[in-house]
């Protein structure tokens, strides 16, 4: 594993503690034992999803670096995924959880978030589905 795979890795794992602790937060909330707070339905299932990308997206980016090794990419699409991955579970968690954390009824402007983070997602792991087949043929 090269340098820039160690670096990006070491900062994912980082990240899996403050995602468990946002888990302890969430069941501790949807069994009412946060005081003064009672999400909505919509922010109960915002909140899950949210978490739950979270989740994923970062064991996604760990996945993709070690992949990133073995695709034919030039460096510059090879750092697109490195950080476009991880920035997708910044991006896609953040338009769940704010979008809803003040307007408990309907999302409001920040939705975007969930879009752009869709978008960088999809056009990071396209990058390296191409540039693994490429490294193939």
């Amino acid at each position: 594993m090269n340098r820039d795979a160690r670096l990006m890795s070491g900062i994912l794992l980082l990240t899996v503690p403050t995602i468990q602790y946002g888990g302890y937060f969430l069941l501790r909330l949807f069994s009412g034992r946060v005081p003064g707070m009672k999400p909505s339905p919509l922010q109960t299932g915002f909140f899950r999803a949210g978490h739950a990308h979270a989740g994923v997206l970062v064991m996604l980016s760990l996945i993709c670096q070690i992949f990133v090794e073995y695709a034919a990419l030039g460096p510059g699409f090879a750092w697109l995924v490195r950080i476009g991955v991880p920035l997708a579970a910044i991006l896609i968690p953040l338009g769940f959880f704010l979008s809803v954390a003040f307007t408990p009824d309907r999302p409001n402007k920040w939705l975007w978030s969930l879009y752009a983070g869709a978008l960088v997602l999809a056009i990071s792991v396209v990058a390296l589905g191409v540039g693994l087949i490429r490294a193939h043929v």
